[in-house]
């Protein structure tokens, strides 16, 4: 891919290169041209990065770009592009910005009118939702839930009545207190958990949080999991409905 001569670009083209959540095989063509391209790539971690290119046999500098260190990072960064240099961003796995690094950097580029490409791929939160049975003509993706339980009950009160599939990312450890709180605040209705996706180990479970915390008794699963919750449906509104009389 020849490089942009000086009288047809005056800054770099920055890249954000989307990166397989599991299988290393789930990388585009484009994307794997483009990362042999550049000047040298922004990742999350650098030892993680490195093993995708020993893959493919590709030999790039790479600087860190993690958070919460972004700020840090983006003034040599735009110093770069500014230079004509083409950068590529990745995250650790999936498409840099979905709850990773690289929304602060995309906007500082774009302020400054640097050319900014998308390189579409792999991302955990299409992946589980094409999968996982539940309407997908609309959701809402939330990444990952607060901290504190307190705040955890606040948000999905707040999500009582939406319509969307809901879709969270959570720590393994996160699952069961995550699950009672959704049983708590918004019922019965239908949860997915993809788990390990695009790995060997990769698990669907499907069922009510009641059903799903029996399921997962004495169990510790392992890897991001990828939580959907059933939207309030009519259904939901019917079930939910006091009988006459009561």
């Amino acid at each position: 891919m020849p490089k942009p001569s000086p009288e047809t670009a005056s800054s770099g083209t920055l890249y954000i290169v989307s990166t397989p959540i599991g299988n290393l095989e789930d990388i585009s063509i484009r994307a794997l041209k483009i990362l042999k391209h550049v000047d040298f790539i922004a990742c999350e971690d650098t030892r993680h990065t490195r093993k995708l290119l020993n893959r493919y046999r590709l030999h790039k500098k790479l600087l860190s770009y993690y958070q919460p260190r972004e700020k840090e990072k983006i003034p040599g960064i735009l110093a770069s592009l500014d230079s004509g240099q083409d950068i590529a961003l990745v995250s650790d796995a999936g498409t840099p910005g979905i709850s990773d690094p690289g929304f602060l950097l995309v906007q500082a580029a774009s302020q400054k009118n640097i050319r900014v490409i998308s390189i579409p791929g792999a991302c955990a939160l299409t992946t589980a939702m094409a999968a996982s049975g539940l309407p997908a003509d609309r959701f809402l993706f939330l990444g990952f839930p607060p901290v504190k339980s307190v705040a955890v009950k606040k948000q999905l009160f707040t999500l009582k009545e939406e319509n969307a599939t809901l879709v969270f990312y959570l720590p393994p450890r996160k699952i069961e207190s995550f699950l009672l709180r959704i049983q708590e605040v918004l019922g019965e209705r239908r949860v997915v958990i993809a788990r390990e996706l695009t790995k060997i180990h990769e698990e669907y479970l499907r069922g009510t949080p009641s059903e799903l915390l029996k399921s997962l008794k004495n169990k510790s699963p392992k890897g991001e999991i990828t939580l959907l919750i059933e939207g309030y449906t009519r259904r939901i509104r019917k079930q939910n409905q006091i009988p006459p009389g009561r």
